[in-house]
């Protein structure tokens, strides 16, 4: 039986290839795509994972989630990957006149899972934080949670302490990191071990399925924006190494770690505090990827994105 997740991300390139890799993929079952505002705003993340479900068009379409209009973000990634969050690839897409807010939509998808929902978060986690404080007993009924964000012990990647997604809304990361929810972190230090090369446009042709079609679209763009405001020749794609997480474990290392998120407005805002002590203060609180096979992870995704044919979706 195909396990069933929910995608909550803030699209975004590398979100965009997470959604394509799990709506090829037939152990999963994609019952929900939520929007959180993040890389762009609330209203252009909704639009953007609009536009991914459009453009691939699944046999079956999953649910689609909108981001509030008022969530809170210290920041976004405009600076990086463009004002649309796709580095200026253009869509264009049918707005929705009635979206149900991401928070309802993945409390009926809980409520109603005869088995466990998976949820990966790649953005902010202003939704999951929002659903707990709403309906609490929601934290003991998701099957697993996997968080891409935070620091091990690296530096962040918009402050010196900080990593974009608990930053955008620490109050929210907190809230999230002292739920009971089942959890499993993968730090910014970890995911940017797996980088991905130019061979990797090799997989994508205009011709080929729509997932293909999408990545060869927005790719090169992402490349671009790498080489020429961070001087990298290669591409990190933090959220598809969460969604390897759920679909290669072995791949990762994991250990027990008492986690906090520091919310106070000093120079170490958003900063994750991960407790390695020998006598921590805390009892664990989640599951930390702590190191992760990076050749095998960077293998397993090329082979996927090399066999990813049209989307189906089992829901």
């Amino acid at each position: 039986m195909a396990r069933k997740i929910i995608l909550d991300i803030d699209p975004g390139v590398a979100d965009a290839m997470a959604v394509c890799l799990a709506l090829s993929d037939p152990q999963l079952e994609v019952v929900a795509v939520t929007a959180t505002g993040g890389n762009v705003g609330p209203r252009q993340s909704t639009r953007n994972v609009q536009t991914i479900i459009e453009q691939l068009d699944p046999a079956r379409w999953p649910r689609v989630g909108a981001a509030d209009p008022q969530q809170p973000l210290r920041t976004d990634g405009r600076e990086l990957y463009g004002p649309d969050g796709f580095c200026g690839a253009q869509f264009g897409v049918a707005e929705l006149h009635h979206r149900h807010p991401s928070t309802k939509v993945m409390i009926d998808e809980i409520r109603s899972a005869s088995d466990r929902v998976t949820i990966l978060a790649g953005g902010p986690l202003s939704n999951i934080a929002a659903m707990f404080q709403r309906e609490p007993d929601l934290a003991t009924q998701v099957g697993h949670l996997v968080i891409v964000g935070g620091t091990l012990g690296g530096p962040g990647n918009v402050t010196a302490a900080a990593e974009f997604n608990i930053y955008c809304d620490a109050d929210a990361a907190r809230q999230v990191f002292h739920s009971p929810v089942t959890k499993t972190l993968i730090p910014l230090d970890i995911s940017s071990q797996v980088v991905l090369g130019y061979d990797l446009l090799s997989h994508f042709s205009a011709k080929s399925s729509p997932a293909q079609q999408l990545l060869h679209t927005i790719l090169p763009g992402m490349f671009h924006t790498y080489r020429q405001r961070l001087g990298r020749e290669g591409i990190l794609v933090h959220e598809v190494v969460g969604l390897m997480a759920v679909l290669e474990p072995d791949r990762f290392k994991t250990e027990p770690l008492h986690g906090d998120v520091e919310t106070g407005d000093c120079l170490t805002h958003g900063a994750t505090v991960l407790d390695r002590r020998r006598r921590p203060g805390g009892m664990p609180n989640m599951d930390v990827a702590v190191d992760l096979d990076a050749p095998a992870v960077v293998e397993a995704i090329h082979e996927r994105l090399k066999n990813m044919g049209c989307p189906k979706n089992g829901r």
